[in-house]
């Protein structure tokens, strides 16, 4: 069974997903500009995000974890999850969405480096990978600010609300994380 644990950045706490979080994070992918970019689409009601949301939740389901994102002030300001592929590959899938008010605050690099410290340290993997459409610049520099790399493109992969859309792959490894400053 996997074990989500709580733990903290500077600026950002990571707290397990539960129900309580399903309706808060609704809300977050209820603003125009996060649905924009994001795969699971506008969500329709609750229920739809909890169908969504419930590989995160559930203890049976070892290959998805996810965190609600709380601020210093203990305000819900976002969420993040990691996708496990088959443990003999060592490699998860990162994700996050912020409510748009805490854009540009250099939150989602914060977060991005967490996720991938989190993937390393606290997993043990050889590899974090992260998907991007290639019209959200701000996402792409969050990622590349994280010390991502980009690795190539999957054309028309993507199904936002505009239509398919293509998508950069990044990813970065173990021993290059271990040499950015104050990554080890």
């Amino acid at each position: 069974m996997k074990v989500i644990i709580k733990f903290h950045s500077e600026n950002i706490s990571f707290i397990p997903l539960k129900e309580e979080h399903i309706a808060p994070i609704n809300v977050l992918h209820s603003f125009p500009e996060v649905a924009r970019n994001n795969t699971i689409g506008l969500p329709k009601d609750l229920a739809t995000t909890a169908e969504i949301l419930a590989d995160k939740l559930s203890p049976l389901h070892e290959e998805a974890l996810g965190w609600a994102l709380y601020n210093k002030e203990n305000i819900f300001i976002g969420e993040a999850g990691i996708s496990l592929a088959p443990q003999r590959f060592k490699k998860a899938e990162i994700s996050y969405s912020l409510q748009p008010n805490q854009w540009n605050k250099g939150l989602g690099t914060e977060l991005v480096k967490q996720l991938i410290k989190h993937c390393f340290n606290a997993l043990d993997l050889h590899r974090v990978e992260a998907g991007v459409a290639v019209h959200n610049h701000a996402s792409i520099r969050v990622l590349e600010k994280a010390g991502m790399i980009r690795e190539g493109i999957h054309r028309k992969i993507l199904p936002l609300a505009s239509g398919w859309t293509d998508n950069f792959s990044y990813a970065i490894l173990k021993e290059e994380w271990n040499t950015l400053d104050g990554n080890v």
